[in-house]
């Protein structure tokens, strides 16, 4: 079949396997041009690996420093005439390279939030890696249900206490406008804290340690977006916010337990995502971020965050905030990154959205995500959605 995006809304129901393995082996090649990491883990489970800052953390530790990984995801499988998702793909893609490097890759495919898919993680490291260095927990999930008592949870991003008025933009049609979102109920925010909050992550440590398969000195991290002022109200300061804070609860936790430098959450830059592309506020100021950082020179996209985290951040004494947290949000959030995109977000508008934000790269990068308009892969030709 000829493959092309079909978008709905903030949604790309097609993924284009050609497109999604050459979008994983660029990844690869800026870890290899940029040598060995030779402080990087070497036995490493990734919950969440299939795409985004997920996948990234697989393709560094693999190619950086030799890791063999065990991954999880949730994905759809391909039919004879529709396509898998692009996770899939990647995972598909990711797996042939690194088996190729002589490294084991070894990757789930399941509900992470499940005791089934734990039970099936855990058998995996212990036949493949025997223990686990690293843990990266990377898992972004609307829904949750709790294997406890069976009850499903699903998220609501929205503010907390009072309703926000900000600018928002239609990306299909360039449009800026005026969003305003009513807060949430206090059950609202509760669900959010169940589905994105610390408890699984706990409850993942909890259970890899009772099979005694961390190793001597582990280390997990949990990857989160704190954001810039400009989205704290639907954001920071919203049932995200509250679900943020469970994080470094847990966090602590784990460390009681395990030892001052067992875990840490990671603060990462906005990247454009499907999930990020669902919440008001967030996309345009996602267009105005990739101007901004291209016209300094400090754009990253995840294999260049996750990459600096492993060569810089995690070698040798971690450098903390005060929570505790690894900041590699840094170039971001420094003062004449935020000042310049401030001056343009009170200027923006319909007329002026091109002028002060990049609006056609956000949708490049978005589609990319599904393995559309890389160049070199030849998108009219006739491919099979079940092989990559």
């Amino acid at each position: 079949m000829i493959i092309e995006p079909k978008i709905r809304g903030f949604i790309c129901t097609t993924a284009h396997p050609v497109g999604c393995a050459t979008n994983v082996q660029r990844q690869i090649d800026h870890v290899v041009v940029k040598g060995p990491i030779p402080t990087g883990p070497r036995r490493v489970l990734v919950l969440g690996c299939s795409t985004g800052y997920g996948l990234a953390s697989r393709i560094v530790t693999t190619f950086g420093s030799n890791a063999d990984t065990v991954g999880v995801s949730f994905e759809r499988e391909p039919g004879e005439a529709k396509t898998a998702s692009a996770g899939w793909y990647n995972n598909r893609a990711f797996e042939q390279r690194a088996k190729a490097a002589g490294r084991v890759a070894v990757t789930i495919e399941g509900d992470a939030f499940s005791d089934a898919v734990k039970a099936e993680a855990i058998e995996a490291i212990r036949a493949n890696l025997g223990q686990v260095d690293l843990i990266v927990y990377s898992v972004a999930s609307p829904v949750r249900t709790d294997p406890k008592d069976g009850v499903t949870y699903r998220s609501a991003i929205k503010p907390y206490g009072a309703a926000v008025t900000s600018k928002t933009l239609n990306t299909g049609t360039g449009e800026v406008s005026e969003i305003s979102v009513e807060p949430a109920t206090e059950e609202e925010a509760a669900a959010t804290v169940k589905v994105m909050g610390g408890e699984d992550w706990e409850l993942w440590i909890a259970a890899l340690a009772e099979a005694g398969v961390l190793a001597e000195g582990f280390q997990t991290l949990n990857y989160t977006y704190l954001g810039s002022k400009l989205t704290w109200p639907i954001y920071h300061k919203g049932t995200l916010g509250k679900a943020k804070a469970d994080l470094d609860r847990a966090a602590a936790a784990i460390r009681a337990t395990h030892g001052d430098n067992a875990a840490h959450v990671v603060a990462l830059k906005a990247v454009v995502t499907q999930a990020s592309s669902a919440i008001p506020v967030v996309p345009l100021y996602g267009t105005l971020l990739i101007k901004v950082e291209d016209e300094m020179g400090l754009g990253e996209g995840p294999i260049q965050q996750i990459d600096r985290l492993f060569r810089d951040k995690l070698a040798g004494d971690l450098a903390l905030d005060e929570e505790n947290r690894i900041r590699v949000d840094d170039w971001e959030l420094s003062d004449t990154m935020q000042a310049e995109l401030a001056k343009r977000w009170a200027a923006l508008t319909t007329e002026s959205l091109a002028d002060l934000a990049d609006l056609p790269k956000y949708r490049e990068e978005f589609l990319k995500l599904f393995g559309f308009g890389l160049g070199g892969v030849d998108y009219a030709a006739d491919v099979d959605p079940r092989e990559v």
